[in-house]
């Protein structure tokens, strides 16, 4: 009898043991419900299976044919599926070839396994992993079966390299030049419009990251919080955007120094869209601004100057943090326990006239520096020109440095700042994938750049889209010739990062997280810094623990008043009415103010519009690049000030938009819920006639001037149309 037809007659046992295992335990298995899966069967097996009367009798015969050797099935050669490896100590232990079959609607499994006699004995394996053989034990635990993630990295550019070191350590499927089916995870290059013709699975960028990271776009997003909440993000140099407030800069340092002659400030000039450092330069004078073609100034950010940083070595130096936005809602926010100290490659000066075009001594870019003659390449993490963050984390403890409070100052600064960017990555995300439209869910890795002050204080330099993940230098080995040499320190770092970004993306453990995650946050007051690891749960036990450690929604109680602007955002998207657009018209402007009941007899509908035309107009022309109509966020924020500060006149800005927030809120819910009135809470007012008195404040205070923008004026003689 052939041993095709022997196999065959196994495949019949087992399924009679099913049977027989359901009928004993009160269940019901219909031929239908079980699912036979073994390695070698095709439908030619099938069919001699309907043939064939077999009884059940197993045969004690060898099988003839080595495990793990491929077979031929319908004229292609196919690996066995089935085939696990032990973990013995005495070596690797054989191959199991033995057919599966699996109960559907159940996490059943059942395998055969081929005793020393020749008899088949079944056993049961459970999700959890246990197994329950129904016959004789063979010693050692089948490693469970898991279907491997994809990565399709044909985009991924200069973080390839890091990117399949990470898949290799976690046994993942790489596809180098994409894949016709789906993929679970999309690692892109530079943006989320890489590839477009993604609707499912996970991508590494989010939509607008790019344009909001931008450091006009940074610095407007981080302005609008310190108006609201100055103490809380004074992390932030005093800022300017050109050419838009060239006026308002030049007016501030001539007033600046008419009042101290003996004040020499310095000022740091960053193009908008530009990186590596290209283009920034230093001024002392707002003369010394450079200008483009037509006499016209670039635009770009002009901040104040840190003139006195954290020196080591008496070398200034920035710190690289690479930090994981795992999703906008619910708000995650993973950081590196490890970054990358760059340093300056000349002993640093306060900024002179004589020294201002020195590079080498005030940037601390990495793409300028490693082209400077003092720059040192050191297989050491705690050596030469670039080290890890740890290492001089481990300096300063030696000088009796608080290297906790450090750290617990650079997680409040990176919150705070993803706070700051995510009302507007909220209005890029639904623009582009439109709640029930099909589409990816998103992540990314940012690089913050902090600068350390001599005090110790951290200050936010810029926040990068893209940080660059190579691990690798450029070596010249002879003039004009280089090759790319690895970098130790990268590699700890970068490797680190993108192995544990993708472990936390891991779609299993993403489920896992989401049904256990509740998002409550931590109940302490204070951020703790933790020496362990608090991420291993579900992390495969061959891997070292995560080195990104959650900061958000752990310390939610901390930062969660901060959240204002995303409230303001909240009620944006609900009037934006077309679906993946990034601007409010008119008429959804109106029905904002009709529906949240802003208008009164002393602000119409029409002096509605009129608001709305003024501050579009000038908005539309701050945004030169847009090519879409209509007022963007920024745009509704400010009119949003503008109304909270007319209605509730003599309290800081902070408490007027949250009274305002309060009133829209309660409106919008009244009107979904109408049977259930909402009662109007206060943060301001502990009396409440008072609260009831300061909401039915009509707008009557002048237009509200703004820092860094000309005051809003109403013109009552405009033609508007209802």
């Amino acid at each position: 009898m052939s041993e095709h037809y022997e196999r065959v007659k196994i495949e019949l046992q087992q399924m009679k043991e099913v049977e027989n295992e359901a009928a004993a335990d009160g269940e019901q298995l219909s031929p239908a419900s079980v699912s036979s899966i073994p390695a070698e069967v095709s439908f030619t097996a099938r069919r001699d299976l309907s043939r064939s009367s077999v009884n059940g009798r197993s045969r004690s015969k060898s099988r003839s044919k080595a495990d793990g050797h491929e077979r031929q099935v319908n004229d292609k050669e196919l690996p066995d599926p089935t085939a696990q490896k032990s973990n013995s100590s005495q070596g690797q232990s054989r191959v199991s070839n033995e057919p599966n079959l699996h109960i559907k609607g159940t996490a059943r499994l059942l395998k055969g396994k081929t005793a020393a006699n020749g008899h088949v004995e079944t056993c049961v394996r459970q999700t959890d992993g246990k197994c329950e053989h129904h016959g004789k034990e063979d010693g050692s635990k089948a490693a469970k079966k898991r279907r491997a993630v994809t990565v399709d990295t044909s985009k991924a550019k200069t973080s390839l390299e890091a990117l399949k070191m990470s898949i290799r350590q976690l046994k993942w499927k790489e596809f180098p030049i994409g894949r016709r089916t789906a993929c679970d995870i999309y690692w892109h290059g530079v943006s989320f419009h890489d590839n477009e013709n993604i609707v499912s699975g996970q991508v590494n960028k989010f939509p607008g990251m790019i344009e909001m990271l931008r450091k006009i776009n940074l610095s407007r997003a981080v302005r609008t919080m310190q108006e609201l909440f100055p103490e809380e993000y004074n992390f932030y140099p005093r800022s300017w955007i050109l050419p838009e407030e060239y006026q308002l800069f030049s007016t501030q340092i001539r007033l600046l120094k008419d009042n101290d002659s003996t004040l020499k400030p310095t000022y740091i000039v960053k193009p908008d869209s530009g990186s590596q450092g290209d283009g920034i330069y230093l001024i002392r004078d707002p003369a010394d601004l450079r200008v483009i073609s037509g006499a016209q100034i670039k635009q770009a950010v002009v901040q104040d100057y840190i003139q006195k940083p954290l020196l080591i070595d008496k070398l200034k130096f920035d710190i690289r943090l690479y930090v994981l936005v795992r999703s906008l809602e619910p708000l995650e926010i993973y950081i590196a326990k490890e970054g990358l100290s760059r340093f300056c490659t000349e002993p640093y000066q306060e900024p002179s006239q004589k020294n201002l075009s020195h590079v080498f001594m005030h940037l601390t870019n990495y793409s300028l520096n490693v082209h400077s003659g003092n720059f040192v390449h050191s297989d050491s993490c705690s050596t030469g020109s670039k080290r890890t963050f740890s290492s001089i984390l481990y300096r300063l403890a030696s000088k009796g440095v608080d290297i906790k409070k450090v750290w617990s100052d650079i997680i409040a600064l990176v919150i705070k700042t993803v706070i700051a960017l995510v009302p507007e990555l909220k209005v890029y995300y639904q623009a582009d994938i439109p709640p029930g439209k099909p589409g990816p869910t998103c992540f990314q890795i940012l690089g913050f750049d902090i600068l350390l002050m001599k005090n110790l204080k951290p200050i936010l330099l810029e926040v990068n889209a893209n940080p660059s993940m190579r691990i690798e230098h450029e070596h010249e080995v002879s003039p004009g010739v280089f090759e790319y040499v690895p970098s130790p320190v990268d590699e700890e770092v970068k490797v680190g990062v993108i192995r544990d970004t993708l472990r936390l993306m891991d779609p299993a453990q993403r489920k896992q997280h989401a049904t256990s995650n509740t998002g409550g946050g931590s109940p302490e007051e204070a951020i703790v810094v933790e020496t362990g690891s608090d991420e291993k749960e579900g992390m495969a036990d061959s891997l070292p623990s995560l080195c990104l450690k959650q900061v958000f929604p752990k310390y939610t109680k901390q930062f969660h008043y901060l959240r204002v602007v995303e409230r303001i955002a909240a009620i944006f998207l609900r009037f934006l009415g077309v679906k993946g657009t990034m601007r409010l018209g008119p008429t959804s402007f109106r029905t904002f103010i009709r529906n949240c009941k802003l208008s009164n007899s002393s602000f119409s509908m029409a002096s509605a519009d009129i608001l709305y035309i003024d501050i579009t107009r000038r908005w539309a022309g701050m945004l030169p690049d847009s090519r879409e109509a209509g007022m963007c966020l920024q745009a509704f924020i400010e009119a949003f000030f503008y109304l909270a500060a007319r209605r509730f006149k003599a309290l800081p800005l902070r408490e007027q938009v949250v009274l305002l927030l309060e009133v829209c809120e309660g409106a919008l819910e009244g009107q979904s819920h109408s049977e259930k009135p909402r009662t109007h809470r206060s943060h301001t007012h502990p009396n409440p006639a008072s609260s009831q008195t300061s909401a039915a404040t009509t707008f009557s205070s002048p237009a509200l001037t703004r820092r860094r923008q000309r005051p809003l004026q109403l013109s009552a003689k405009a033609n508007t149309e209802n």
